[in-house]
């Protein structure tokens, strides 16, 4: 089977958008640099779930920066999907009813992100639910104000507002009997010969996080002299291994549904220092006497967030272990994590349907799972791939990156090994995010291995795309 074969599960289409006056949703460069006044339109026929008729699902609207993993679930879960992202990829743009990019401008009106998702929300059904993946949490006017339109399924702005607060997460993690960072809101007497970080208040994957040393701190007085209201804050840094615990919470309980361990800075991922990349899935309860010794220690945190705080839904908790099991509580992301979905590939549950009912949202029955592994592979493991340079899509790179998958994609029982699919005609920016790539193995080391090796496959392709592109191919 060639490229093209492969491919031709996929139909493209490229229309010229219609939008009001006031509204920029796809219709302004975005970070993989779309065309102005163009939509991609992605239809899938060929595959089981455009031959079989989709039963009437019921509508619901996902917005954040990037909302594939989240998508992808509602549709498995019988969800129709309205989705609005920075980037939306030729497979979201497949499970939805209807995708939309918005503009990745930063601004304080509804044509610059995050407040451009207002505008795309107004275009989906008003009934529909909604729901809010990264970063988001970051803006608790801007959920709020949208959560005024249509009913939401995850955590209003006045929780946000606490489990974003470094001084509500610290004493969170105390009444737990975790650890919290020594944590500053001013440079003023913070050493800088590294122990500390700065970090954005409104940050999210590991993106603006710096140590702490002469060269950041003048540069930081630079940019951020006469600032009225403080954007960053100080933390100490903590060595240790990098995990995140994913919570399942609504008014009568609080379950940890898994711990995985994160995947930051990886170079072989194009990774910027302290940027996320990924993840390898350690288990729900039961996986080993280690993992359960850390469930034991981690259960009274989700509890402390139900009761305290009245989260609810799927939360992420990130934190790190050091060499003597010494817990430390990162920060909280009261909302879906793009970890999480490795739970769902694990069969620990669905993650759309886990969050929509603890949210008061029921999903259908109907929950088709792939299967079919043809190995024991209890350990799931996924990694971001990072452009090194800015690398233009045509339709051909897009046929061999779906075939040079589609191999990996029926040896993990088919789940797809490739996500966050760019379309043609795109160019991803350097040091944005390409793609997305998945491995199952029986061991975190043998995982770890198998999805490398399906990273550099893919880092040559596109590698070879660039080159190509600059020969004038």
């Amino acid at each position: 089977m060639d490229a093209r074969e492969y491919h031709s599960a996929y139909v493209v289409e490229t229309r010229l958008l219609q939008t009001r006056p006031c509204c920029t949703c796809a219709a302004v460069e975005g970070v993989h640099g779309r065309p102005r006044e163009q939509v991609v339109i992605v239809t899938r026929p060929n595959t089981r779930d455009g031959s079989t008729p989709r039963p009437p699902g019921r509508p619901l609207v996902i917005l954040g920066a990037s909302v594939r993993a989240l998508a992808e679930s509602s549709h498995r879960a019988g969800w129709d999907v309205y989705a609005a992202d920075l980037f939306c990829d030729l497979d979201l743009q497949t499970l939805s009813v209807n995708a939309v990019s918005v503009s990745d401008a930063h601004g304080s009106d509804e044509a610059g992100y995050p407040w451009s998702l207002l505008a795309a929300a107004a275009t989906f059904p008003t009934s529909a639910a909604w729901c809010y993946t990264g970063a988001l949490e970051n803006h608790p006017d801007l959920v709020d104000a949208i959560a005024g339109t249509r009913p939401l399924a995850g955590n209003p702005g006045n929780v946000l507002r606490q489990l974003r607060d470094p001084s509500q997460v610290a004493a969170a993690a105390s009444a737990a009997g975790l650890n919290f960072p020594e944590t500053r809101l001013s440079p003023s007497g913070v050493p800088v010969d590294g122990t500390f970080l700065v970090k954005p208040l409104a940050g999210a994957g590991g993106r603006g996080i710096h140590r702490w040393t002469p060269e950041v701190a003048s540069d930081h007085g630079r940019r951020h002299a006469g600032e009225r209201r403080p954007l960053h804050v100080w933390q100490r840094f903590e060595a240790g291994l990098s995990l995140s615990a994913t919570y399942c919470l609504s008014q009568a309980t609080a379950r940890l549904l898994g711990l995985s361990r994160q995947l930051i800075g990886e170079p072989w991922c194009h990774a910027g220092r302290f940027a996320w990349c990924g993840a390898v899935m350690l288990g729900p309860t039961g996986a080993s006497p280690a993992y359960d010794h850390l469930a034991a220690r981690l259960h009274r945190l989700g509890e402390v967030l139900a009761e305290r705080f009245h989260a609810v839904g799927l939360v992420g908790v990130d934190l790190v272990a050091d060499a003597t099991g010494r817990l430390t509580v990162i920060e909280i992301n009261p909302r879906p994590t793009a970890s999480m979905e490795l739970l769902e590939r694990s069969g620990v549950c669905s993650i759309a349907a886990s969050h929509l009912s603890a949210c008061g949202f029921p999903a259908s029955a109907r929950l088709p799972h792939p299967t079919g592994l043809t190995e024991p592979a209890p350990i799931w493991a996924k990694a971001v791939l990072f452009a090194e340079q800015a690398t233009p899509i045509s339709q051909p790179r897009i046929d061999a990156l779906l075939l040079e998958a589609s191999a990996w994609t029926k040896a993990d029982g088919d789940w797809p090994a490739l996500a966050d699919i760019p379309r043609p005609g795109q160019i991803l920016a350097a040091g944005g995010p390409a793609v997305t790539l998945f491995a199952a193995g029986r061991t975190a080391d043998e995982v770890i291995t198998r999805l490398h090796g399906r990273v550099a496959r893919i880092d040559a392709l596109l590698a070879a795309a660039r080159a190509r592109a600059g020969d004038g191919g």
